[in-house]
């Protein structure tokens, strides 16, 4: 029997490749032409959107809960940056190790965290995040602890650009990082395991019912999610230079799922344009008020669940369709 069929969200414009890949091509020309003193900032944005685009993956189309997936961030980037201090700086061999060991702990965590659901999921994978927060704490000789982890000499990528202070091979680095990483996610959403996925989200009893092995695809979806989000925190790391505490901490797990409904969770665009918004709008009002940018930003939360409860490109989804925009057909 063939998988239930799920309803897709996204707006058929959001999934024409053609306007995907003209989008993509026209991104960093627009960084350049707009932007040239914001490539720190832009390279930030691009981190921020990977490790929201692998939290989606577990929230938006395999409906799995976290509150601690900074578990798998911080683990990225405290591999590669060991690595690096240890001696050897290759900055791709060092993404693949922090993504790798990411998704080591992904996969070893995901036999607890999916034989639960729904509230007792958050506390699961609650707890996980504050006992590896605590560990790295502790561990200052391996570490740094509150001090951070300094010392990271990142070599040029592929032997050519080498990293400067205003953020140039920075922003390049990151960017193509996340458009193959993007691609990636692209391939495994719109794959039989992505539809399984979403099959799961929307109804596991009829999944189950048909010969699906919930388990087993859930704990899939949770080492992919692990492996991109290890990924994210090793190019901050090597980005920056710096692997700090918070890395680790149940703030960064809550400012990703920020971004993640800001954006619109299970949009494959959702976690990328919240990621803008949200460090933009941090960059923004933090410029405005030191004190009490975050008074800003918890009111255009409150304003997106109240009126736009699917998000930016949820809203957006809603709009077209009051407006009579009538979705193309699969390879139309």
């Amino acid at each position: 029997m063939n998988p239930p069929q799920t309803a897709n969200r996204e707006p058929g414009f959001l999934r024409r490749r053609g306007w995907e890949i003209a989008g993509w091509l026209l991104a960093p020309l627009v960084v350049v032409a707009f932007f040239p003193g914001y490539y720190v900032l832009a390279s930030q944005i691009a981190v921020m959107a990977l490790f929201a685009l692998s939290l989606d993956l577990l929230i938006g189309y395999a409906g799995l809960l976290s509150l601690g997936h900074a578990v798998f961030f911080g683990i990225g980037a405290y591999t590669a940056g060991i690595i690096s201090v240890a001696g050897w700086g290759e900055p791709i061999t060092g993404l693949l190790a922090g993504g790798a060991a990411a998704a080591l702990a992904g996969f070893l965590t995901s036999f607890v965290v999916v034989r639960v659901r729904h509230l007792a999921q958050l506390m699961v994978t609650l707890g996980i995040g504050l006992l590896v927060f605590e560990a790295a704490s502790r561990l200052r000789d391996v570490t740094g602890g509150d001090d951070g982890l300094q010392g990271m000499d990142v070599w040029p990528v592929l032997g050519l650009f080498r990293f400067d202070l205003w953020g140039h091979t920075a922003f390049g680095y990151a960017y193509a990082v996340l458009l193959i990483c993007f691609i990636a996610a692209t391939r495994i959403i719109d794959s039989p395991f992505g539809l399984a996925l979403q099959g799961l989200r929307e109804n596991p009893l009829r999944m189950a019912a048909i010969g699906t092995p919930v388990a087993a695809r859930l704990r899939r979806a949770y080492t992919i999610a692990a492996l991109f989000a290890g990924i994210a925190g090793a190019l901050l790391a090597q980005t920056t230079q710096f692997v700090a505490l918070e890395a680790l901490s149940f703030h960064l797990s809550a400012d990703v799922l920020i971004m993640l409904v800001l954006g619109g969770a299970g949009y494959r665009y959702g976690g990328l344009l919240g990621a803008a918004v949200f460090v933009l709008a941090r960059d923004i009002l933090a410029g405005l008020s030191p004190e009490f940018w975050q008074f800003g930003l918890g009111a255009a939360m409150v304003l997106v669940v109240l009126f736009a409860p699917g998000g930016v490109l949820g809203g957006a989804s809603w709009l077209g369709r009051r407006l009579g925009y009538r979705q193309p057909k699969e390879g139309a």
